[in-house]
């Protein structure tokens, strides 16, 4: 890896970052007049913990990591913006990812005015690293990898992440937000061996909060220093931190939902394979599969008029033909069934 120095941008190196009320004093008293609060409407008068620290130790004891080395965003797409935001010179660096996969790494370095190179995955969804970084030159600095991947759900092969983490020179962002539902185990325990190496995760998934908007990118210490300069003083709010310290104390029907969604997942694709109009149920390591249709136009606007919202995917490079279906609960996915065998 380059030093940090190097790969972050220079006004960004230099930057001072903005000094709020509460990270200037954090604790108990009882009078607070440093704020410029209203002092009426407690609790939601008072400005949140910028950096989140109650709920970082939480996640820090459930992940295995320290607390410095977590960043929580709104959403995962925060920690993207603000990777790119803080390694990527406008009009000047560039970064890398495979395709198909999110979406919003694309849109980030479009916001950004930064170049995205895509390198095309394999027949199987897969990838190696020397394709990867083939596209690769002095001004990248940030390589995307999804693992499990969307919208194809499989997992990355591992041997060519861990080779791409040590062949590459810049960041490598690694985004785990299906992790949950994999037999792969994640990548959080090599933190202390790559220190380029960021990982996304979320509450969105397993943890059933898409709602809430809370994200988690985990890093070195000094990565997360350098997220923590840009991001805004008060980035999660209030009842968002205390809505994570609730579903974190729920971890026993957290783990409960995603063994039933594993179940769900078992029989629907079973299901799947049963129905004419399939022509193929790609492996899965999340709580969606991708599968190959007849005509996948046609079904979407089928389900759609039968009230049942599925991800159209036949204008996705590699998934022409394609539907994405997020396992739903047993009823749900019933009547999905049901439905699609009058096709």
């Amino acid at each position: 890896m380059l030093s940090l120095k190097k790969l972050v941008r220079p006004n960004i190196w230099n930057l001072k970052p903005y000094s709020s009320a509460r990270s200037e004093f954090m604790g108990e008293a009882s009078v607070f007049l440093d704020a410029n609060e209203n002092p009426y409407n407690e609790p939601h008068n008072r400005y949140p913990d910028p950096l989140q620290w109650e709920v970082k130790h939480k996640i820090a004891k459930l992940k295995g990591v320290q607390p410095r080395q977590i960043l929580l965003g709104n959403g995962s797409d925060e920690p993207i913006d603000l990777l790119i935001r803080a390694m990527c010179e406008p009009a000047q660096d560039n970064m890398i990812a495979i395709t198909p996969t999110y979406g919003m790494y694309k849109v980030a370095a479009d916001v950004n005015n930064v170049e995205y190179r895509e390198v095309l995955l394999d027949e199987g969804f897969d990838f190696t690293a020397e394709n990867l970084l083939s596209v690769a030159n002095d001004k990248t600095k940030i390589v995307w990898l999804c693992s499990p991947n969307n919208p194809t759900g499989n997992s990355l092969n591992r041997k060519e992440i861990v080779r791409t983490i040590e062949q590459f020179q810049g960041i490598v962002a690694l985004d785990e937000a299906y992790i949950d539902f994999s037999s792969h185990p994640s990548f959080l325990p090599e933190l202390k061996k790559y220190p380029n190496l960021v990982v996304l995760q979320t509450f969105s998934k397993a943890w059933a909060s898409a709602g809430v908007r809370l994200g988690m990118a985990f890093a070195s210490e000094e990565i997360i220093n350098v997220l923590n300069k840009i991001k805004y003083p008060y980035n999660i709010s209030a009842l968002v931190q205390k809505h994570a310290l609730q579903t974190i104390g729920r971890g026993g029907e957290v783990k409960s939902w995603v063994k039933t969604l594993l179940t769900e997942r078992e029989k629907l694709v079973a299901n799947l394979q049963t129905l004419p109009c399939i022509l193929h149920v790609y492996p899965t390591d999340a709580n969606f599969v991708l599968v190959s249709t007849t005509d996948a136009n046609g079904i979407y606007k089928y389900l759609i008029s039968r009230g049942i919202v599925i991800r159209n995917r036949n204008n996705i490079t590699l998934c022409e033909g394609c539907i994405r279906i997020t396992v739903g609960t047993p009823q749900e996915n019933e009547m999905l069934i049901n439905e699609m065998q009058k096709l």
